[in-house]
């Protein structure tokens, strides 16, 4: 969810819009991210394969309903990185580097 409230203030500070459901701010951020170069096109992708494993936890049941260890904590190391990204947009935007 981190990751998604930094989408989210990119998407803002960019465009002055709020988009309110995950598909809204997954769909504006691709296209914010195809047109800006220090968004690493494996970044573009952290947050549809995030919601992918935040449904998993949310709404499975059963033997489906299980993360991996290995593949938490690479979600965990993606969105460190994801949200380092943003932030450094947004300083840049806002003259604070």
């Amino acid at each position: 969810m981190a990751g998604y409230h930094a989408a989210e203030a990119l998407i803002f500070e960019r465009t002055g819009k709020v988009a309110k459901a995950h598909k809204g701010v997954h769909t504006e951020f691709a296209r914010l991210a195809l047109a800006e170069p220090a968004i690493d096109p494996e970044l573009r992708r952290f947050l549809p394969r995030a919601y992918d494993l935040k449904a998993i936890c949310d709404y499975e049941l059963g033997p489906e309903a299980v993360v991996p260890p290995e593949q938490a904590l690479a979600a965990i190391e993606a969105a460190a990185t994801f949200i380092d990204c943003i932030e450094g947009l947004l300083a840049d935007a806002l003259g604070l580097h």
